[in-house]
């Protein structure tokens, strides 16, 4: 139950240790652990490097079967690989879990200096701080520029982070189905789910036991959740208003099975912090506003979305691509947000013509 914790099995993770982290809202963390994967070989020189950047609930584990170590197949399959649009013959791909996260990397279920979980003592994590430590390890790993940087949904915040902060180590970017700051929908979305978490007695302030977590806030907090992520017309056609012998609304179920799914790989206190550090996104803060700060970009960019996503709507993508002066690619999909996750053909393709211009 939960998410990944120190004694579990490794699986496909690699670690790195970096020393003292400050954050940028004045928290400093003594170490940071980080968990990454790879796939493919670096060159000499580190040039042909690309980084994936996961969403909210993702992981290190983008392609690979389930097993131990890895609650779930990876959650972007078919992407990486020999002959895939990030073609392991030619490209070397990392990935790595994110600060605040729970998937090996530092995060409130890890280890504090104290040996007991940092909990509701983990402080507050920016987007740029989640960019600093993935420099850290590009950098320890030799790479100095990447090739690409590749990024949907939380991912694409970072994606973009990286190509305002660092131009210079951005060859190409790839920005889907995510906006450049954050919108007054998606923070009350996710301080709702935040609330649904918090109110779980088991919460206990963010300092429950780590094998007692509040797994009904979660699993409400999952419900509201993909409800975003998924279209009205895809829930119609598929559910409807069925009922099922047991009595549930068969779209409930189906919200229930996700709940539970979340709560057995997850942990509570990095769903809050990760979407906090969500609410706090806005990649003109203290660049003179988003245009200036997307002014600083040297990448050659691609931006895409999903026509049915009520989350990201295609508003959010094309205030990107105008500042970038670049045109705004359309992802047709029934699926919503998710669709970036799903059509997975049409974000190769996408992807495989911007790595071979």
């Amino acid at each position: 139950m939960g998410g990944w914790v120190e004694g579990d099995p490794v699986g496909d993770r690699v670690f790195l240790d970096l020393p003292a982290f400050s954050l940028q809202r004045g928290g400093l963390l003594p170490s940071v652990r980080v968990a990454y994967e790879t796939w493919g070989t670096l060159a000499p020189g580190g040039a042909n490097a690309v980084l994936v950047e996961h969403a909210l609930t993702g992981d290190s584990h983008v392609v690979g079967p389930a097993g131990d170590g890895h609650a779930t197949p990876g959650w972007w399959q078919g992407l990486i690989g020999p002959g895939a649009p990030l073609d392991t013959n030619r490209f070397f791909v990392v990935c790595a879990n994110v600060l605040g996260g729970c998937q090996g990397t530092t995060g409130p279920s890890s280890r504090a200096p104290d040996d007991g979980p940092w909990g509701s003592r983990f402080p507050e994590v920016t987007v740029g701080d989640q960019v600093r430590v993935e420099a850290a390890l590009a950098d320890a790993l030799g790479i100095h520029r990447w090739a690409c940087v590749i990024g949907g949904s939380m991912g694409g915040m970072r994606a973009l982070e990286w190509a305002v902060a660092m131009p210079d180590r951005v060859a190409t970017l790839f920005f889907l189905a995510s906006g450049a700051v954050a919108t007054a929908d998606q923070l009350g979305t996710q301080t709702t789910q935040q609330t649904a978490i918090r109110t779980d007695p088991r919460w206990a302030g963010g300092d429950y036991p780590l094998d007692d977590p509040p797994v009904d806030g979660l699993g409400v907090a999952r419900r509201i959740a993909h409800l975003t992520y998924r279209s009205a017309f895809e829930l119609g056609e598929r559910f409807g208003t069925a009922v099922q012998d047991d009595g549930r609304f068969a779209v409930a179920s189906y919200l229930d099975h996700h709940a539970d799914k979340l709560a057995r790989r997850f942990d509570a206190g990095s769903y809050v912090v990760l979407t906090e550090t969500m609410n706090s996104w806005d990649v003109g803060r203290g660049r003179g506003g988003v245009e200036a700060a997307l002014g600083r970009v040297t990448a050659r960019a691609l931006v895409a979305g999903v026509d049915s996503d009520r989350l990201y709507p295609l508003e959010l993508q094309q205030q990107v691509a105008d500042a970038l002066g670049v045109p705004l690619h359309v992802i047709a999909s029934p699926y919503g947000h998710d669709g970036f996750l799903i059509e997975t053909e049409a974000v190769g393709e996408l992807l495989r013509g911007l790595l071979a211009g």
